[in-house]
């Protein structure tokens, strides 16, 4: 019989220790664009981050897009906030947990339809989970 040789997994991460902020790489400095989140706890915690709350006026110009998409159809909104992320930026879609309107799978075909991939998922709030969806490394510029 041939033995194995690879490496064992190293153990799961444990993020229950980081705040939202931080499960979300939100970091001083970013632009940031917040759109259709209405979390009193999380405007509080963003607030010192300066973020936008208004529609981009040009393309390109957020590190960071955080959008609350309450029903699958609010997704067809990803084509276009695609074309105002920078290359390495992200759009975080919050979005309900638990609900046959809007379902992950729903959040990542939408993605890929705007040509973004999904590489992150966390816990939003007790009623929301975030994805974070960014441009496939092959197409960055």
């Amino acid at each position: 019989m041939k033995e194995s040789r690879s490496k064992p997994r190293p153990a799961e991460r444990d993020y229950s220790h980081r705040t939202l902020i931080e499960k979300l790489g939100i970091k001083s400095g970013q632009r940031i664009l917040i759109l259709d989140i209405n979390d009193p706890n999380f405007a509080n915690d963003i607030a010192i981050y300066e973020p936008a709350f208004a529609e981009p006026r040009s393309a390109q110009e957020f590190d960071l897009i955080l959008y609350g998409a309450e029903v699958k159809k609010a997704l067809v909104r990803l084509s276009k906030l695609q074309k105002n992320i920078v290359s390495n930026g992200a759009i975080w879609v919050v979005y309900p947990k638990g609900q046959t309107e809007i379902r992950e799978s729903d959040v990542i075909a939408a993605a890929k339809s705007a040509g973004l991939v999904d590489n992150k998922i966390c816990r939003f709030s007790d009623t929301h989970t975030a994805m974070r969806c960014v441009i496939p490394l092959t197409k960055r510029k």
